[in-house]
């Protein structure tokens, strides 16, 4: 199996948490690799002898197409889900058992996610990331489950939710009212928490150029000079002051006009800086290769500051004058390329009365800035914008646009910043319409009441408009409706659209011109297109077509569709061969379209796919708006009434869309994106991200102006009509790639399958989402597709990433290629990364080796990797808490590639990446790569490795845990495939572990524990306890079978219940109803919540475990054999950390003999037990005898001897190992009253008092409070 989906979504294997994430992506890439339609396609029957060659294809496809997508599902849901729906039959099955599983929200988890994101204080001396984490985690598990917060109240909600500490930050935020992101908040507030423990008294030097620019008025530089210029000494009489300095401490004078004070000087040399800089306004910057860092002179436009004391950081300047910064922080400067540039450690000294950039610190952040008669910023060989110089200093260009959001001006000029701004605003809403035709909506009316100013450069018009030839040619015109129509067909696009549309068609008016546009999937469509418009025009306007021109396209001159024409009165006119000018109108009508449909795509974040909802949108405005070849909009001419453009907004814009029906915890509206205008209805399209659909509604908030201040330009859009006769662009690759004879048909074998189709039950029908078509995903499925990709730059540097990544882990060798070796493929997996808005936010691309064409015995050996006991985990825990423990947490990214092998795997060389001169070489695999069969043991050996060579010590009963002790100073390592969990006394030691693990791996750190493989983990430091909890994971399952709002019931099995094969359905009609039944999937969801943390149901699944299948023979003889069930539990700190409840295989003929096979089962596992606490060194009675308590006194007399009794003798000898251990004194086995024996629930159902009392005495609580 190719294990692409699991190396994309390797950060989101789906545990139930991230479902709704999980299924987008997994979605997505079914569709790039061509398996989605085995989501929505039924089975085919299995072909037959009389089946033809076609249809065995056919099935033959959709059975690999379903293996393949079975194979993707699997490999990226966590272990737990893999077990239980391995047995299912195809994708679609898993899916809807999944969709089942985790789609229903549920209203519980909402309640107790949003109380513990408002009730969450952090937590005085707690790490800023810890805290933000657990807010984080909180808050999406609630918004996953329906519950919407707006973005500024979830902000001022975390904001005071942080310690008194950061008052000042609180203070800041409060007065700024900055609009955050959770991310940005989380850096912002990590960059204050650093400040708080950064020490004081840094001097940071800065060389400053000082020039003198002239003044514009002689009359106001005379006067800042009177005011401003250096200091004179004053001849006129001082009164005597009373007052006492705070500098000096002395009587007679202030603080300012101390004579110790050291500032007099400097206070000169500045007055002079003021003098020369005071013409300037804050907008602007000046770029300055002297300054070593950023400097301004005015507050505003600051996104987040902190005040520095006196003397905390000085500046000095050029003639060796120290200046005192007095605040430091970020400023956004946005620029006139519509893009912005962030300034990070700005200095903000009120005395300098100049903005300076430094050249060096844009440096350290990538950028690079070349100097001539302009200077140029730019990054990553895009340029980020130009700047002039101006009397001899070089002036950035701002964006005017933001400077109202950003900085107080000029009362006039803001007035100005006013107009541009929304002219600009009406010239996106307008799908980028040039400046004359929005001067002529001011003249004509519909937009009276804007200011019209020059328009911004705007880069969507420069990436898609194009410029050709002009058709000076004119014809006479029509001189009224529909007395001539221009028509013509564009395409095949470059790119289909949504709903497979290919061409589109246009209809243009030559008197009004007021045009229609049809898309459509073939170009025979043309004649079907035609007819409908004919029939819509003429009934509207109650006028008759006269005449229809055209190009000479096979559409048009097909006998059907001239017949029609003469049939209905209409003349046909075309255009010369040759002649496209001739048809100037409908060629000009296609290049308008394109143009704006390729500058509002470019503008926004939609996929290319979207063209024909832009395409729609493009004329709807055209149609409203003037051209030079009418008097009037062509709305008016064909209508008789003036149009109104009050309701047209940004294509692409993001919005708040009013949902139908929503409960009531769940937010009212949901983001989306506007795409259009439907031609039906009034209202608007709305695309949604997260439903991956369109639709139409009233009801919506746009989000213009943030859609453009967030503006990022994107790459150029490719959207062009192939002509048939073009020749097809050919791919030139860095390196010839080298075929090689495939080891096998580079395919995976196919596992038999059963032919049993498997139905939903009619009673979860609806329980959840049905799973929705996805629409055509644009990402590359091959290496060529990539190279041709509008955006193969970024694919590339993409490809480089992951190459270098290869090359740094050293993960292969180039080397010749043995004889009689076959090497294994690999391929690119392409994966563009998308925001909930729909942006592209990364581009993912990642080698994968073909590891299904691996032979075994010859590539590979062994694959078996250990993981950590469930026991162990619990066991451990249990002892942090009684010692007080830290319990941290890390995640190790891309762990497989970490990896050695042993086998000597050959694989061909990457595509695009063959190196030059060595193209018959081969790469020899020296560490493990994504897609092979013992990836995940090289990891787990390479992992076993480096811990050891640390001075960790392997426990020799649970691999998976290690142990370090150094004197008084212990660690405990447990590793479960990735997750890594460190136990310590000492937190030096283990912050020092951390260091060291992130020099090895690349890792992720998760802070304190809270969540283990999906269970939450609640302490209580103070009381020295632990709970461990799967309450969210235990609402989904009921959720899942819509028993969230089912009667409570406190017993998991009723007293005096009967379970055995009468139950079973006895008939057909029975049998189909129980078949549409989930049961064994019911089953199985529970089973995971017993193996963790739930011992009170562990009896009572058991016992309905049994009947998973209709009963035959052997679970005949099974159900009646009267065959006992062994139960057992161990207890730790007044916990229980082991148990379990399984049906003895022996038949027991007395209580005594049942006992006895119970108390030796008991025993072994008291053995490993006892054997693991002696190896923790930790457990100082670990060395003493483990307590067993039995309640059959026959069964503990013959466990300590042999004794002759008719009920005994006939006892298996394998389960007399009980007495061995008994004697060499591992376990010792009293008697108990049954009453008091915890085991009790594990083997029978109990009235509800017993049962409560046992559960007590084993540690299980009501935790729905600390929840």
């Amino acid at each position: 199996m190719t294990p692409s989906l699991m190396n994309i979504l390797k950060d989101n294997t789906l545990t139930g948490d991230n479902y709704v994430t999980w299924k987008r992506k997994i979605g997505l890439l079914l569709q790039s690799e061509k398996h989605k339609f085995v989501l929505t396609t039924p089975k085919p029957p299995a072909p037959n002898n009389e089946s033809s060659i076609m249809y065995r294809d056919e099935y033959e496809q959709w059975k690999t197409s379903d293996d393949m997508a079975k194979c993707y599902i699997m490999a990226t849901i966590s272990d737990v889900l893999q077990q239980q729906h391995e047995g299912m039959e195809s994708a679609a099955d898993i899916m809807m058992s999944l969709e089942e599983m985790f789609a229903m929200k549920s209203r519980t988890t909402k309640r107790e996610a949003v109380t513990a994101f408002m009730n969450l204080r952090m937590k005085p001396g707690q790490a800023v990331k810890d805290h933000m984490m657990k807010v984080i985690a909180h808050l999406n598990i609630a918004e996953l489950h329906g519950t919407e917060i707006d973005g500024e109240t979830k902000i001022d909600m975390v904001v005071n939710s942080l310690s008194d500490s950061f008052d000042q930050f609180k203070l800041d935020y409060t007065l700024n009212k900055k609009e955050y992101t959770l991310q940005g908040l989380m850096q912002d507030v990590q960059s204050a928490e650093k400040i708080l423990v950064k020490g004081k008294g840094q001097e940071i030097h800065m060389v400053g150029k000082v020039a003198t620019v002239k003044a514009r008025q002689k009359v106001k530089k005379q006067q800042k000079k009177k005011q401003l210029g250096p200091i004179k000494k004053e001849t006129k009489k001082v009164t005597k002051i009373k007052g006492k300095c705070f500098l000096c401490g002395e009587k007679g004078h202030w603080k300012r006009d101390c004579p110790k004070s050291q500032n007099k000087k400097e206070e000169g040399n500045l007055n002079y800086l003021e003098t020369c800089f005071l013409a300037d306004s804050t907008d602007s910057w000046n770029i300055d290769s002297g300054a070593t860092n950023h400097v301004c002179y005015s507050l505003q436009g600051f996104q987040e500051r902190r005040k520095l004391s006196k003397n905390e950081i000085n500046l000095r300047l050029g003639n060796g004058t120290l200046v005192s910064a007095s605040a430091v922080g970020d400023i956004r400067v946005y620029l006139d390329s519509r893009r912005h540039l962030d300034l990070i450690d700005v200095y903000y000294v009120p005395q300098f009365k100049r903005n300076l950039i430094s050249v060096s610190c844009l440096n350290k952040f990538g950028y690079s800035v070349t100097f001539n008669k302009v200077f140029i910023i730019s990054k990553n060989d895009k340029i980020i914008c130009k700047g002039t110089l101006e009397n001899g200093l070089y002036f950035l260009h701002r964006n005017i646009s933001h400077s109202l959001n950003t900085e107080i001006t000029e009362p006039n000029h803001k007035r100005v910043k006013l107009s541009t701004d929304e002219t600009y605003l009406w010239h996106l809403r307008l799908g980028h319409i040039n400046l004359n035709r929005i001067k002529r909506l001011v003249c004509d009316g519909p937009l009276s009441d804007l200011k019209v100013d020059d328009l911004p450069t705007c880069e969507s018009c420069l990436e898609g408009k194009m410029t050709k030839r002009t058709f000076s040619a004119k014809g006479a015109r029509a001189t009224e409706c529909l007395g001539l129509i221009h028509t013509d067909v564009c395409g095949p696009m470059s790119i289909q659209a949504r709903g497979g549309y290919e061409y589109f068609i246009t209809f243009t008016d030559d008197y009004s011109r007021f045009g229609y546009v049809y898309l459509m999937r073939h170009k025979s469509d043309a004649f079907d297109m035609f007819k409908a418009f004919k029939a819509e025009v003429e009934n509207q306007l109650e006028k008759h077509i006269k005449i229809l021109r055209s190009d000479r396209g096979g559409e048009y001159l097909s006998g059907e569709f001239q017949q029609y024409l003469i049939d209905n009165g209409i003349v046909s006119q075309f255009s010369a061969p040759g002649t496209p000018q001739q048809n100037g109108v409908a060629e000009r009508r296609n290049r308008t379209l394109l143009d704006m449909v390729r500058s509002m795509l470019s503008y926004s974040t939609l996929p290319i796919s979207f063209w024909g909802y832009a395409l729609q949108t493009a004329i709807y405005i055209l149609n409203d708006v003037p051209s030079k070849s009418v008097p009037k909009t062509p709305h008016e001419l064909w209508t008789g009434r003036k149009p109104s453009l009050q309701h047209l907004r940004i294509f692409g814009c993001p919005a708040h869309v009013l949902k139908g029906k929503t409960e009531k915890m769940e937010s009212s509206s949901e983001t989306c994106i506007f795409v259009g205008y439907p031609k039906e209805t009034k209202g608007y399209y709305f695309y949604s991200p997260s439903d991956l659909k369109v639709f139409v509604s009233t009801n919506a908030k746009f989000l213009e102006k943030d859609y453009m201040n967030d503006f990022v330009p994107r790459s150029r859009i490719v959207l062009n009509e192939m002509s048939g006769d073009t020749i097809p662009r050919e791919v030139t690759q860095p390196n010839p790639i080298v075929s090689f004879d495939p080891t096998q048909d580079q395919q995976p074998t196919i596992p038999h399958r059963s032919g049993r189709v498997r139905t939903q039950p009619e009673r979860y029908i609806g329980l959840g989402e049905s799973v929705e078509n996805l629409p055509d995903d644009d990402d590359p499925y091959t290496y060529k597709e990539a190279m041709e990709d509008v955006d193969s730059r970024h694919w590339q540097k993409a490809m480089q990433s992951e190459i270098e990544s290869m090359f740094n882990n050293k993960v292969w060798s180039l080397v010749d290629l043995p004889k009689g070796i076959k090497p294994i493929g690999c391929k690119w997996v392409y994966k563009r990364k998308r925001g909930m808005d729909g942006k592209v936010e990364t581009f993912k691309a990642r080698l994968v080796a073909k590891g299904y064409t691996q032979k075994e015995g010859i590539d590979y050996e062994e694959t078996f990797s250990p993981v950590a006991m469930l026991k162990s985990i619990r066991i451990l825990l249990s002892i942090a808490a009684s010692l007080d423990l830290e319990i941290w947490q890390m995640d190790v990214k891309t762990a497989f590639l970490n990896g050695s092998l042993d086998e000597s795997i050959y694989m061909m060389q990457p595509e695009g990446f063959i190196e030059k001169g060595q193209v018959d070489k081969v790469c020899k695999l020296q560490k493990s790569i994504y897609g092979l069969k013992q990836a995940s043991r090289s990891w787990n050996i390479r992992f076993d490795q480096a811990v050891k060579g640390f001075g960790f010590i392997q426990n020799p009963d649970e691999p998976c845990v290690y142990k370090r002790i150094k004197g008084d100073k212990l660690v405990f390592l447990i590793l479960y495939v990735d997750d890594i969990l460190l136990i310590g006394n000492d937190v030096g030691v283990l912050t020092s572990i951390k260091e060291w693990l992130a020099k090895q791996f690349d890792m992720k750190d998760l802070g304190e524990a809270s969540f283990i493989l999906g269970i939450q983990v609640i302490r209580d430091r103070k009381n020295r306890t632990i709970a461990l909890s799967q309450a969210s994971y235990i609402d989904k399952i009921l959720s899942r079978f819509s028993m969230q709002d089912s009667k409570k019931g406190m017993l998991p099995f009723r007293h005096g219940i009967k379970l055995s094969k009468e139950q079973v359905p006895k008939n057909e009609h029975e049998e189909q109803f129980m078949s549409r039944v989930p049961y064994a999937s019911a089953v199985g969801s529970l089973m995971y919540a017993m193996l963790c943390t739930r011992p009170d149901i562990c009896f009572a699944v058991g016992i309905v475990s049994r009947f998973q299948s209709k009963p035959d023979s052997d679970f005949q003889s099974d159900s009646d054999s009267r065959k006992s069930t062994s139960g057992a539990v161990f207890t730790i700190g007044g916990g229980a950390v082991i148990w379990r409840s399984i049906k003895q295989s022996c038949i027991a003929d007395s209580t005594m003999e049942a006992e006895y096979v119970a108390a030796c089962e008991a025993a072994k596992e008291a053995v490993w037990l006892r054997q693991f606490l002696i190896d923790l060194e930790v457990v100082p009675s670990a060395n003493k005898q483990i307590t067993i308590y039995c309640d059959n006194s026959g069964a503990v007399a013959n466990s300590k001897e042999p004794r002759s009794h008719k009920r005994g003798k006939h006892i298996e000898r394998k389960y007399h190992l009980l007495r061995e251990i008994v004697q060499r004194g591992d376990v010792t086995i009293t008697k108990i009253a049954s009453a008091e024996n915890l085991a009790d629930p594990f083997t029978k159902a109990l009235p509800q008092k017993s049962f409560d009392g046992h559960l007590e005495n084993m540690g299980l609580r009501d935790m729905t409070h600390l929840l």
